[in-house]
């Protein structure tokens, strides 16, 4: 290097001259660039300020919005509550609506029994005091149930061979119920059942009953042959045969017309 060339730079004066005539444009220019920082840091400042405020009431709006929101989740769960406990009120009343009902259904179950049990009874009672329609050899008549229960009896033990028993049923019948229906068929069977204990001239009595009160009666010919059959048991035969040439002249058709005809060889 030259030293001579530069020496003015040993000088102290000049060289501070120099230096500061050298640095002033460079400080303008900072001078200006710190102004343009300053302007952008306060514009920026601005703006993030404005932001924050916009920000600030974004958050204070969704604050609010949450809180109205939490008010009507509140509220929602508030109603959900209330119907539930409605619901459980409705669920309690149902139920005991179903076992009222339940209830209900039992006790009209219970009242149409007993009122058919009373009906039963009604009924039964009517049966046994109401006369009931019957028929006997071909003829409808209306028996008393009681009537109709000792005929019945008295047939039943007829058929069994229990004439000691049923003869005595007979005539009850026929004392209590003079004008029965059933008479003509009781004064034959009370007939038979004298004749089966050998009782002939009861049996007679019986069967001319029979004969004289019904002679339409489809037993009437068995009722006269069985007549002069007691007659025969009697040894009275010329009563015997005057019986059967009534019962041929009265009912020569009868299968005991045609009975008596073979009987009358007998009695000669």
């Amino acid at each position: 290097m030259d030293t001579h060339r530069f020496s003015w730079l040993r000088r102290p004066a000049l060289a501070a001259g120099l230096v500061a005539a050298l640095c002033v444009p460079a400080a303008h220019a900072a001078l200006f660039e710190d102004e343009d920082a300053r302007r952008a840091i306060l514009d920026l400042r601005q703006r993030l300020e404005q932001t924050g405020a916009r920000q600030a009431e974004q958050n204070a709006k969704l604050t609010e919005q949450v809180d109205q929101l939490r008010r009507s989740l509140l509220d929602l769960n508030n109603q959900l509550e209330l119907l539930r406990a409605d619901n459980a009120k409705l669920r309690g009343q149902n139920e005991q609506m179903a076992r009222d009902l339940v209830d209900l259904q039992r006790a009209q179950a219970d009242i149409q029994k007993r009122q058919s049990d009373i009906q039963q009874g009604v009924d039964d009672r009517i049966r046994r005091i109401e006369p009931q329609k019957v028929s006997v050899d071909g003829k409808e008549f209306l028996a008393e149930p009681d009537e109709k229960r000792q005929y019945e009896d008295a047939l039943a033990a007829v058929r069994q061979g229990q004439f000691e028993r049923a003869e005595p049923l007979l005539t009850t019948l026929l004392q209590r119920y003079p004008s029965s229906g059933y008479r003509p068929s009781a004064l034959f069977w009370l007939g038979n059942a004298q004749y089966a204990r050998r009782e002939y001239k009861d049996a007679i009595t019986s069967f001319r009953s029979l004969v004289s009160s019904a002679p339409d009666n489809p037993k009437a010919p068995e009722a006269l042959l069985a007549i002069a059959n007691c007659q025969a048991e009697l040894k009275d035969s010329k009563a015997a045969r005057r019986t059967i040439e009534e019962l041929v002249k009265n009912y020569p058709k009868s299968e005991a017309a045609q009975a008596g005809r073979e009987r009358l060889v007998s009695l000669r």
